[in-house]
């Protein structure tokens, strides 16, 4: 809902037409990082995702969330909230919230790597022969699955990420193996008690798009067309550029070339190129500083459709290929 706010403060409609009802979480956070007077960043939109994510498997499933993760998740989120408040509003959330409220641990707050390490141990020790504690394992292990959230844009935990998770473990595979998106995430912490903040970050090399041939233990599914779903007339017109021109904007940032921000579904004989958000974003951030008629005039087509070869911009990407 705050995010809603911030979106109608700035004249972002949030009321679908389509669908006859108000935009849901996912749009919201799309929408929020789209907008320059929100800026909401990589690492809130993945704080955001993995509190939802461990709030859709508490209502709809049977996980188990520790308290010191429940703890700075809750205060992550509550640090979060008045960052924006700050943010978009210029207000703080002690303002109108007593810090009596806020949530407090009567542990010291540890490093989520710390955290993690203990409940992968602990999941490891639940899946011993003899135990017979696999579902309060498949709890833990959905647990982590849903943290995973900071790092990936597809946080919605499914049966088979926890199976294939569940025998990558009991086949004694390491905790980087099975949750390699983890490995991406730290927390900060500033402050103490009611005055406590709570901040996740990302770190090292982004998740990777995985073939056959990879580890099946570190592979989680996800939905490629949630992920790419702009098509090439949509994209020119949230941009603001007619189709050609678009195609050579795509040309001079290399974003065809750029497995993050371009896919091409196959259905049959026929193909579908859709662009991530990521696209959006690159090219709408580059307009800003790009004259756009000498990115025309350089990618222009010469000659039966054809391109240049190179491009004389500097920094082309398309000229650093060559």
């Amino acid at each position: 809902m705050l995010l809603k706010a911030a979106l109608v403060h700035n004249n972002v409609p949030v009321f679908d037409k389509k669908l006859g009802r108000s935009i849901g979480f996912e749009k919201c956070l799309e929408l929020s990082r789209q907008e320059p007077n929100i800026k909401l960043t990589d690492a809130e939109a993945g704080t955001l995702r993995a509190i939802d994510a461990l709030r859709d498997d508490e209502q709809h499933w049977f996980n188990s969330v520790s308290e010191p993760i429940l703890f700075i998740h809750a205060r992550a989120g509550v640090t979060l909230f008045d960052d924006l408040l700050n943010r978009v509003f210029g207000e703080r959330l002690a303002d109108s919230l007593p810090l009596r409220v806020l949530p407090i641990s009567t542990e010291p707050p540890m490093g989520l790597d710390i955290l993690i390490d203990q409940e992968f141990s602990q999941i490891q020790d639940l899946l011993q022969p003899g135990r017979r504690a696999r579902n309060e394992a498949r709890a833990r292990i959905r647990t982590l699955l849903a943290i995973e959230g900071h790092a990936s844009e597809e946080s919605l935990v499914s049966e088979k990420d926890v199976d294939r998770v569940e025998k990558g473990i009991a086949q004694g595979r390491p905790r980087n193996a099975v949750f390699p998106a983890l490995e991406q995430i730290s927390t900060a912490f500033s402050g103490e008690g009611p005055t406590l903040t709570v901040r996740f970050d990302q770190k090292g090399p982004p998740v990777k798009f995985a073939d056959s041939e990879s580890d099946a233990a570190a592979i989680r599914e996800i939905d490629l067309q949630k992920k790419f779903h702009w098509p090439a007339t949509e994209l020119a017109k949230k941009l603001d550029l007619s189709r050609p021109r678009l195609l050579a904007l795509r040309q001079h940032l290399g974003i065809d070339d750029d497995p993050k921000c371009f896919y091409v579904f196959e259905m049959g004989a026929q193909k579908h190129p859709r662009f991530s958000d990521n696209a959006l974003k690159l090219m709408r951030e580059s307009m800003k500083t790009l004259d756009m008629d000498e990115v025309w005039e350089a990618h222009k087509p010469i000659g039966r459709g054809k391109f240049p070869r190179e491009c004389p911009i500097e920094g082309c990407a398309q000229s650093m290929k060559k």
